[in-house]
């Protein structure tokens, strides 16, 4: 139960921010002089990601969430690099917690069905 819904939360928040919010998404890009080229190619791999997150096998969970686990920790990383204040760095931190918790739980169905 737990696992199907924070694979919702992640999905849906990829969904809100890369699909009804983009426009903050070209801003912060460019905000951190970072190319047109990444911020889609970014874009590409977080729904692809967050896709597989609403997958009924474990192990496609899994790679969606350390896929999504991977790019958060970029974003993390890049916040503090460029000192951004903490609450610009609360949604990565978020969604990273959040994958790695699905990880966690997704590894352990994973182990018991094999």
């Amino acid at each position: 139960m737990l696992l199907e819904l924070l694979c919702i939360l992640v999905f849906g928040s990829i969904i809100f921010v890369w699909g009804v919010r983009y426009s903050n998404i070209k801003d912060e890009f460019k905000h951190f002089n970072l190319p047109n080229w990444l911020r889609d190619l970014v874009g590409i791999f977080k729904f692809a990601f967050a896709i597989m997150l609403l997958n009924d096998n474990h192990k496609i969970v899994f790679i969606g969430a350390i896929g999504i686990a991977i790019l958060m920790f970029a974003a993390l990383f890049t916040h503090i690099r460029l000192k951004s204040p903490f609450h610009r760095m609360l949604p990565s931190c978020s969604l990273l917690c959040a994958c790695l918790i699905i990880i966690y739980l997704s590894t352990g169905l994973i182990t018991d069905t094999a």
